[in-house]
């Protein structure tokens, strides 16, 4: 789903119009950027939680040339999906290629 998707979804859900829906996604958008970057932690209850990382500096290399490059250290956002989240997906996973099941007469069904 890209985020004009996802504006194009909300609109249709909320019955608005596509302008007013860009807008309300922008302002989600940049409410987390915000908080990330002033070091907030965000948490949606259902959902999961946004936070920054660090990450330490290291010395890389340059794939083309080999040499060694010193990589500073820097902060990185970082999603934690929760339990809920974890579960809905779960739940509907399906197999790629689910075998047909035919129908059963329910006198063919055995009692337990």
């Amino acid at each position: 789903m890209t985020k004009a998707d996802l504006i194009e979804e909300v609109s249709r859900v909320v019955e608005m119009t596509r302008k007013e829906s860009e807008v309300i996604v922008e302002a989600i958008f940049d409410s987390i950027v915000r908080s990330l970057r002033s070091g907030d932690k965000i948490e949606i209850r259902g959902f999961g939680s946004f936070r920054t990382r660090q990450r330490q500096a290291r010395i890389g290399r340059n794939p083309k040339t080999g040499a060694r490059v010193e990589v500073p250290a820097k902060k990185i956002p970082y999603f934690k999906p929760s339990k809920e989240l974890k579960d809905v997906v779960n739940s509907f996973a399906t197999p790629v290629a689910a075998p047909a099941l035919a129908p059963v007469a329910p006198e063919q069904v055995p009692n337990p």
